[in-house]
């Protein structure tokens, strides 16, 4: 049977995303991990954008936006009922304003950013969703859905950027809601680390077993 082929890069929140909606919703890929700097041809030949998560279809057709890829994935499957709490209008926040100031707080040298400006510009957004997650716990309700999975990847790059300064923030349902979904089998499940994809690779199968979780 032809698989959907998956070009991901672990760490990227993005792909991160992707492959939670996958995983979740059981959708069994070819995972080719990319290297950045090394980009495969076949994934610039699929997507001219030729950045990750990219699906390819057995079919051809090419899906090379995250949340397209989210959307695509729980429309097969979705057991958990993610796309019933979705917010795109937060997701837009996320993707636009919080992520611009994420980029020039966790790279200043790149950006030649005020680091500091940034990091107040970001929290300003975490301290919104600390509020939201007091009400129930998740970001749309009592339990996870697609508006969680598709920021919580930021959130936790946002984090890791100072992770002393994070956890004296005042914000301990954020901090119990992203340490929730970071400790969680599911996210193991998408972090295991792979080999960067060279053309003639044996296959590697997304979502694998999972692994063992350290507690």
């Amino acid at each position: 049977m032809t698989l959907p082929v998956l070009y991901s890069f672990r760490r990227c929140p993005y792909a991160m995303r992707a492959r939670l909606a996958l995983g979740v919703s059981g959708t069994t890929c070819e995972l080719r991990e990319v290297k950045l700097s090394d980009k495969p041809a076949a994934l610039c030949e699929a997507s001219t954008k030729a950045t990750v998560p990219v699906i390819v279809e057995p079919g051809g057709r090419v899906i090379d936006e995250s949340l397209d890829i989210m959307r695509w994935a729980l429309g097969r499957c979705d057991p958990d009922s993610w796309l019933e709490r979705d917010d795109p209008a937060l997701i837009a926040v996320n993707d636009g304003p919080f992520k611009h100031d994420l980029d020039r707080y966790k790279y200043p040298d790149r950006h030649g950013s005020y680091a500091a400006a940034h990091r107040s510009a970001g929290l300003a957004f975490l301290a919104e969703l600390n509020a939201r997650l007091a009400e129930n716990g998740q970001l749309c309700g009592r339990a996870p859905g697609l508006a969680d999975m598709a920021i919580v990847p930021f959130v936790r790059q946002f984090a890791a950027t100072d992770r002393t300064w994070f956890a004296a923030q005042p914000l301990p349902h954020l901090q119990a809601w992203l340490a929730g979904h970071l400790n969680s089998e599911l996210f193991a499940t998408i972090m295991v680390r792979e080999k960067p994809w060279k053309a003639g690779d044996a296959p590697v199968l997304f979502p694998g077993p999972p692994p063992q979780i350290r507690r």
